[in-house]
């Protein structure tokens, strides 16, 4: 029923609606003024009278019964600013949804909880993918009807007038369509835990992996087709695989993918950072919006390829990155921002593509002029369209060095020289947007992202800034009781944390404490667990989205499918397993096995195991068991970070210059010595003090 509804509205042929065409008035004022999202923002001047999430939008539905249009979006969504300039800018458009709807726009990275329910209930109506802008037909109580993506604009009215007709004339079949909508929702993630599996084997991960590596592309990385997103935790999962089982393929499934964004327009060749993802299968051409959550988790994921191959480039790929976020995301607070916006001066991509003549003017001199046009496959015409050029390495440094004849360092101090001058001349072009708000769960990627950058590369200061943003979250995202707030703006925080938020920062203070040794952030990952236990934990077990104590939706969502961000169920699991096996605490690491026990039978026939990429991960830490590399005495900080320079993912992490309090670290400690013990299920070897000798205990074996 609910799919014959679709294709209805996808085939109407009703007559388009005659209208005069708006545009954005200032004196149009809406309930989003007082919003602090710049998404929301963005549309507080639109002549539709939009409301934000909330009851009084709930209760005016209600009392005038009238449909609920629910649209999510985002700042930097490109084709959230098409439809907000073609429909919510249009006096004839804003004219019906005022008159018939009630009109809530919702930031997506504020309110995930909300986006989910009616993303849900977008990919059931049509039996596909959706994305953002995300437009929802709802009853008054919120149950929806319908929901689709982006429209033009007189399909929107068409498919307005459809619903308005509905609810007038056939009310009762409209109010089946949402219990039936409503009810898949409700059923669309239910698991129940399960004992561990006897089915967990090298034989059972082996069988998952090939399946994963067959929709890998081997010729160009990423997945196979187009368009392609980075989606770190796929290749983190296959980096880890390589190096526990010596899998060839799977390395090369990662090197490939890494190696072609860094040589593609989806990388920002002259400032460093990634784009969302590449709109063609070459990486290419980006869809040129930058989020934190993809730079972040991409640092992370150069970090330990970088210590796995010693390749260079990822080292560049890492510091520029870095670098980028530092200059374009940092707020003084000490916190990062959301994203940079696709868009300036009214057109995608427009800060970051380049003309022949606007090389030429930036480069005036000959020879580095020549080698950009070389180097960055810069054509007369354009590699793209409208005779711009997306810039990508058409050939390396050597091939440079050799066809200008330069040695290699001549050629890289110039390709660094052109790369000023090109920035310094886009920095004077309109720069898009920032949406300035701060995530508390996109704030613990970034701090795990300079923990890595910092065990890869030895830069002290990139374990001062990981620092800097803890100390921002406590002082800043956290209550008085300890819980979290979701976001930071203008020097408030505001909207309570969801589940993703906990299962980030648990994962944060776990690495701080691996990287640290400093007890505190052990116990903090400790009480956010405990807190999580008691406000999230389901009556199945797993963990919902939204906390007990916050106002429930038509719908709880139980988040387990990994995506561009793992799945927050998938990070408390591999969070109870790491932190339980740190504290000694059985009953976590019993309750993390039965959770990806629960997610095993449906990942083992999946054909497309990359949406469990990080309980894959899991299942790899159990099936090849933790070693606790445990280091005390006077050097242990020192003698950390010359273990952790090696990328061994099934390695974890404690110590300090005394025995500390962790049950591990008893009678450890030798006066005057730093002593490494290889351990594994809290049987240690003989304590070894060079790093070297200490990898050599490191056996991968069941």
């Amino acid at each position: 029923m609910i799919r014959y509804l679709f294709y209805t509205i996808a085939t109407l042929t009703a007559l388009i609606i005659c209208a005069c065409t708006g545009s954005e008035n200032s004196a149009n004022t809406n309930h989003l003024i007082n919003e602090k999202s710049p998404y929301l923002l963005q549309h507080a001047h639109n002549p539709v009278d939009w409301y934000p999430w909330g009851n009084e939008a709930l209760e005016k539905a209600e009392k005038e019964n009238k449909l609920l249009i629910i649209s999510i979006g985002y700042a930097s969504c490109h084709w959230c600013h098409v439809m907000e300039k073609e429909s919510f800018s249009d006096t004839a458009v804003s004219r019906l949804m005022n008159e018939h709807f009630v009109s809530i726009k919702v930031d997506r990275e504020e309110r995930p909880d909300v986006d989910n329910v009616y993303l849900t209930a977008c990919q059931i109506a049509s039996g596909e993918g959706c994305g953002w802008p995300l437009n929802a037909i709802a009853l008054p109580n919120g149950k929806p009807v319908y929901a689709g993506t982006y429209y033009p604009k007189a399909e929107w009215m068409r498919l307005l007038n459809y619903f308005i007709e509905m609810h007038a004339n056939e009310p009762e079949k409209m109010a089946g369509f949402a219990d039936q909508l409503t009810q898949g929702i409700q059923q669309n993630e239910i698991r129940q835990l399960t004992e561990s599996d006897s089915d967990w084997n090298v034989s059972s991960l082996d069988s998952i992996a090939t399946v994963f590596m067959q929709q890998i592309d081997l010729q160009t990385g990423g997945k196979k087709g187009a368009p392609k997103f980075p989606l770190p935790n796929n290749f983190e999962f296959l980096l880890q695989y390589s190096r526990i089982t010596g899998d060839t393929v799977a390395l090369r499934g990662v090197t490939t993918t890494l190696d072609g964004m860094l040589r593609g327009g989806i990388y920002d060749q002259i400032g460093g950072g990634f784009a969302r993802y590449s709109t063609d299968s070459k990486w290419h051409v980006p869809h040129f919006e930058k989020m934190l959550y993809d730079n972040a988790q991409l640092i992370s994921l150069y970090s330990k390829a970088y210590k796995l191959t010693g390749t260079a480039d990822y080292r560049r790929v890492i510091e520029e990155t870095i670098a980028f976020a530092e200059r374009e995301l940092r707020d003084t607070s000490g916190g990062f921002y959301s994203s940079i916006d696709a868009d300036s001066e009214g057109e995608e991509g427009s800060f970051y593509v380049w003309t022949v003549e606007e090389i030429e003017k930036a480069l005036d001199d000959g020879q580095l002029k020549d080698i950009a046009l070389d180097m960055y496959d810069i054509l007369p015409e354009g590699n793209w369209e409208k005779g711009k050029n997306v810039l990508q390495i058409n050939e390396d440094l050597q091939a440079i060095a050799s066809k200008h004849n330069l040695n290699l360092e001549e050629a890289t101090g110039l390709v660094k020289e052109l790369k000023q001058k090109l920035f310094q001349e886009r920095s004077s072009r309109e720069r898009p947007s920032t949406d300035d708000k701060i995530l508390t769960s996109w704030n613990a990627l970034m701090i795990k992202a300079y923990l890595d950058a910092y065990t890869a590369i030895g830069d002290a200061g990139y374990l001062e800034k990981a620092l800097e943003i803890e100390a921002f979250v406590s002082r800043s995202m956290k209550k008085e009781d300890g819980s979290l707030f979701r976001t930071y703006k203008d020097g408030a925080s505001g909207i309570n944390a969801f589940l993703e938020d906990y299962a980030q920062m648990i994962d944060a203070y776990a690495h701080l404490y691996q990287t640290t040794f400093n007890e505190d952030h052990l116990d903090e990952a400790v009480r956010l667990i405990e807190y999580t236990l008691e406000k999230f934990e389901s009556e199945n077990g797993y963990f919902l989205f939204t906390s007990t104590d916050d106002p429930p939706l038509i719908a709880q969502n139980t988040e387990v499918s990994d995506n561009v961000i793992p799945a927050s169920n998938s990070v408390m699991a591999r969070n109870l397993y790491a932190v339980g096996t740190l504290k000694a605490n059985d009953g976590w690491i019993e309750k993390s096995k039965k959770m990806l026990a629960g997610m095993f039978p449906e990942i083992r026939v999946s054909n497309y195991p990359s949406y469990y990429s990080n309980w894959l991960q899991l299942l790899t830490n159990v099936i090849y068991p933790y070693y606790e590399i445990a280091i005390v005495g006077q050097d242990a900080i020192e003698m950390n970070l010359a273990m952790q320079i090696s990328y061994d993912p099934f390695c974890l992490y404690l110590g300090g210059k005394n025995e500390g309090t962790l049950e591990l670290l008893e009678d450890k400690l030798r006066e005057g010595e730093t002593y490494i013990y290889v351990c594994r299920n809290k049987v240690c070897k003989l304590p070894v003090k060079e790093p070297s000798k200490a990898r050599n205990l490191l056996t991968v074996s069941m």
